[in-house]
């Protein structure tokens, strides 16, 4: 990754409620340094907006540090005969609660994202006449899904952040955004700067490390919420801004979708277990407290084809799915994974050991596979005798991926879980990027662009075709041309207070107990399978402990901790807003997707294993209606306030006509700028 250059030093400083803070100008500010955040600063550098980066953590958030055997880039097909965007976009918004003219969006603007990133270096990989390769992921029926390999993100990372700093966009690292300033009030409002924790600015007369970013233009692009959960694949420190944008009076969408699956834990080296690593067909089994070995997939499936099948459908069915439980398909592995870990055992994956059969049954064999399965393992070649072998053939570098954290996948055996991996919701935003504060936009996992489900590799493809649509607004609405002056005691001061009263030194609420509690409530009650009671009772927990925190504060051992006290706040929140939002839908009746199962005894959809029903996991279908609405959450004088709306509707019968649309292009009439968001 590249080095960065020293950051500019602050224009002024101002003194605020005692506090010696400086100051630093830009037109617009980036929240984040991820794959869209850097595409939103590149593409405003580009169009002559002043932009200024600041990140938590450069190169240590999700895309930079997270990936599987072949992370995926998901984007229109460049190979064959090409691609409709109609329909890819209809497969973009399949899982529901998307909007059609985002999809859309995501759909035609990705060809145009995938060649700048071409432009920019990455290495996708092409065939001997120029043709993207592709194949096809979860949630793709099509084959739109293509790869530079285990570190997809990191690349785009990498190549955005060499053009960020060729362009010479001020960065300022180990910055910490902890308040965004408004005035106005609501709807009503406008952003004008953010207050940040940035250690290297802290002295006697400011000991917090404050640092004031007064900007016209504010880009969220902090990632997901990856904290939120203790049994987790996101990398350690993502906190992502549901809180912090909550705080601030944003909308939020979609939090109550989220997505779940296979993959080693953030205590190693946190990664997904999807593709070849699944594809191989290695052993899985559990170890009990007394050391012995359990094969529990064998009490799950009839025979050891089907059992075997359904391993390798984790490749490109990863996510689990509640459906998927039913007639004994791939989630059903999920979900003894997940029983076995309840029970306290450890699972492993053995790639030097094919399965076991299932009891009673034949052995495993690759002659004996389901049809799909057996093609294309044929197709690949990948008939070697081993597990190990068959990787090696197919994806060598998902072994030496392991290898570079110490993990030997050709000698031990890889232990893993069911772990959080991606919010599908986010801040609500429309078809530019806008929030419903002025002059505040969003992009990448930070914005709720997403539905129930999504294709794999659809997220990385949303990011840069969003980053580049915030920047091609915010250059159009000229807001963030210039830094502004005006004066921002107003606010910096109403802010400073909200912190004050956040960090409390003497609190009997500790730092590391908010952690343990909102990470095991989530766990334990929001994961992949929940039940209306559990959900209920988790929401009033957490109002409990978002009440006690604004009533006591946080306490903290030393001003290092001043900012993981104020992101473990607004963690509270976001799962208070999360658990708040799933409990609205359940108790409307809503039904399992994506995700979640929502398990009720009087539920329709009913599991079987091969020893027979499994009751404890009956669960409600997803309803049809539901797919066709979007619940959204903000922060209203203390209390979260829920409204719904429809899907957002895109004409599919309308065509454009040259002369007669031209002349919006020509006068940014297709910026809607007087709209109010602008």
């Amino acid at each position: 990754m590249p080095r960065l250059t020293t950051a500019p030093k602050a224009a002024q400083h101002m003194t605020v409620a005692g506090f010696d803070i400086p100051v630093f100008r830009t037109g617009s500010l980036v929240i984040g340094s991820g794959a869209a955040g850097l595409r939103a600063a590149v593409e405003m550098k580009r169009r002559r907006v002043d932009v200024t980066i600041i990140s938590q953590s450069a190169w240590g958030g999700t895309s930079a540090c997270s990936g599987s055997d072949k992370q995926t880039l998901h984007t229109a097909n460049t190979k064959d005969q090409g691609d409709n965007f109609q329909a890819m976009a209809a497969a973009i918004r399949g899982g529901g609660a998307m909007d059609e003219d985002t999809a859309y969006v995501e759909a035609v603007g990705s060809i145009r994202a995938m060649a700048s990133l071409q432009y920019l270096g990455l290495p996708l990989p092409q065939d001997d006449l120029g043709g993207t390769l592709r194949y096809q992921t979860d949630h793709d029926e099509v084959g739109r899904a293509t790869s530079c390999g285990p570190r997809t993100s990191r690349l785009m990372v990498k190549a955005l952040a060499e053009e960020a700093l060729r362009l010479d966009i001020p960065f300022y690292n180990q910055t910490t955004a902890v308040k965004v300033l408004t005035e106005g009030q609501g709807d009503q409002g406008r952003v004008v700067g953010v207050l940040a924790i940035r250690p290297t600015t802290s002295s006697d007369a400011n000991p917090y490390g404050l640092a004031l970013f007064q900007c016209a233009a504010l880009v969220f692009a902090a990632g997901g919420p990856g904290e939120l959960y203790r049994d987790s694949v996101f990398p350690n420190g993502c906190f992502g801004s549901l809180g912090l944008a909550l705080e601030a009076g944003l909308e939020l969408v979609n939090i109550t979708e989220s997505q779940f699956g296979i993959g080693t834990r953030r205590e190693g080296f946190p990664w997904n277990l999807s593709g070849t690593y699944v594809q191989v067909i290695p052993h899985i089994y559990s170890v009990d407290a007394d050391g012995h070995e359990h094969h529990f997939l064998g009490d799950y499936y009839r025979t050891t084809q089907e059992m075997a099948s359904n391993v390798f459908r984790k490749g490109y069915q990863w996510p689990f799915h509640a459906s998927r439980m039913l007639d004994f398909q791939s989630s059903l592995v999920d979900l003894a994974i997940f029983k076995e870990s309840k029970k306290g055992r450890r699972v492993f994956m053995d790639f030097n050991r094919n399965p076991l059969p299932v009891p009673g049954d034949q052995p495993f064999s690759l002659d004996r596979l389901d049809d799909d399965v057996r093609s294309y393992l044929t197709h690949a070649g990948a008939t070697q005798a081993t597990p190990i072998d068959r990787l090696r053939h197919m994806n060598p570098l998902a072994i030496e991926l392991y290898k570079r954290y110490k993990v030997d996948i050709v000698a031990d055996p890889l232990e893993f879980a069911v772990n959080n991996q991606h919010m599908n919701g986010g801040i609500a935003v429309d078809t530019w990027g806008r929030t419903n504060i002025a002059g505040i936009y969003a992009v990448g996992e930070a914005a709720g662009t997403h539905g129930a489900t999504r294709p794999g590799g659809s997220a990385l493809n949303a990011g840069q075709v969003f980053g580049t649509r915030v920047a091609e607004h915010i250059a159009a609405s000229k807001h963030g041309q210039t830094p502004p002056s005006a004066d921002v005691s107003g606010p910096t001061a109403d802010a400073l207070r909200d912190i004050e009263v956040t960090l409390q030194s003497a609190s009997p609420i500790a730092l590391r107990n908010v952690r343990a509690e909102v990470q095991a409530r989530m766990s334990d009650h929001a994961g992949i399978l929940c039940t209306p009671q559990g959900v209920a009772s988790a929401r009033k927990e957490a109002e409990k402990l978002s009440d006690l925190i604004r009533q006591n504060g946080i306490s903290f051992a030393r001003h290092s901790e001043v900012g993981r006290a104020l992101q473990w706040q607004q963690m509270a929140l976001a799962s208070q807003a999360v658990l708040t939002a799933l409990d609205y839908y359940i108790a409307q009746g809503g039904g399992s997707r994506g995700a979640r199962a929502i398990c009720d005894p009087d539920g329709a959809a009913l599991p079987q294993a091969r020893s027979g029903p499994l009751p404890d996991v009956r669960f409600r279908p997803e309803r049809e209606e539901d797919k066709q609405t979007q619940i959204f959450i903000r922060l209203q004088n203390g209390e979260m306030t829920i409204t719904t709306r429809p899907n957002r509707k895109f004409d599919a019968n309308a065509k454009s006509f040259f002369e007669r649309d031209w002349p919006a292009w020509l006068t940014g009439g297709i910026y809607d700028l007087k709209s109010g968001g602008a």
